[in-house]
């Protein structure tokens, strides 16, 4: 039976202050919640206390502060495990790593933002932004435009128009005119660069992982530092991640679609 508005407009409310919870990064009163959702305080009390009930938040009655509760440690598990492609991913990120001596990304698509899901650091490792866990921007990320350049075409417009187009660097591309004409390069070569668009210094080329029917999966990159790489040394080692991002996609339907297995993934050039 399909849920009423009202169940659903609850569930909504109630992933909207888990989401604002998760915002502040450490315990938080309800004085500093209340400033900034936007319901009032008798219907953001009552979704905290059922949130607590439930075991998503955890209140500290000491401290009057609230914050992510340990059944959402279980379902963020288990959620890594079955939607994730880290796990399956994983002895291959170790290999690229290995080989090429430089910091790996495995990413995949968050509604229009990345979500970095696994991550290996460089022999001699760099500061940067991404980490696992952590949400990035799309438009200026290796990863990110690497998936953006294959998503449905009828989906493509909607994802553009919630980026945020802020510039990071004097290189970040902040119209979706722009970004257009990029993926469009993109597509036709089959992978992305990050040419300083995200952080000063920070080079990558990145491949989307992608399903034998051509779905966005994720995405794979391997980044350097202009100190020490160019982007013409990066593009070098596309045969390679290429060849790590088949062997993803081709585990990962085995995986999520035993029957699959019948039907050899295609190879692309």
């Amino acid at each position: 039976m399909a849920a009423s508005p009202a169940a659903d407009g609850t569930v909504a409310k109630a992933l909207d202050v888990l989401d604002l919870v998760a915002r502040h990064a450490r315990p938080v009163r309800f004085s500093d919640l209340l400033a900034e959702s936007p319901f009032p305080k008798a219907t953001l009390y009552r979704l905290l206390q059922t949130l607590v009930a439930q075991g998503m938040l955890a209140h500290d009655p000491d401290s009057g502060c609230y914050t992510l509760g340990i059944r959402l440690v279980r379902l963020a598990h288990a959620a890594w495990q079955q939607s994730s492609l880290a796990p399956i991913a994983r002895p291959h990120l170790d290999r690229l790593s290995a080989e090429v001596g430089e910091t790996v990304h495995l990413a995949q698509l968050d509604h229009a933002q990345v979500l970095y899901v696994d991550k290996r650091n460089a022999r001699d490792p760099v500061p940067m932004y991404s980490q696992a866990g952590k949400v990035g921007p799309a438009y200026c990320t290796g990863v990110g435009k690497a998936m953006l350049a294959f998503v449905p075409e009828r989906q493509l417009p909607g994802i553009l128009a919630q980026q945020s187009w802020h510039r990071f660097t004097g290189k970040t591309l902040t119209t979706p005119e722009a970004m257009q004409a990029e993926l469009a390069t993109i597509r036709a070569r089959g992978y992305a660069f990050d040419d300083e668009e995200h952080e000063p210094g920070i080079i990558c080329v990145a491949l989307p992982i992608l399903s034998s029917q051509d779905r966005v999966l994720g995405a794979v990159s391997v980044t350097s530092t202009t100190a020490r790489s160019t982007l013409a040394a990066l593009e070098g080692l596309v045969p390679l991640i290429r060849d790590i991002a088949q062997t993803i996609a081709q585990e990962t339907e085995t995986w999520r679609f035993p029957e699959a297995s019948a039907f050899p993934i295609r190879k692309r050039a």
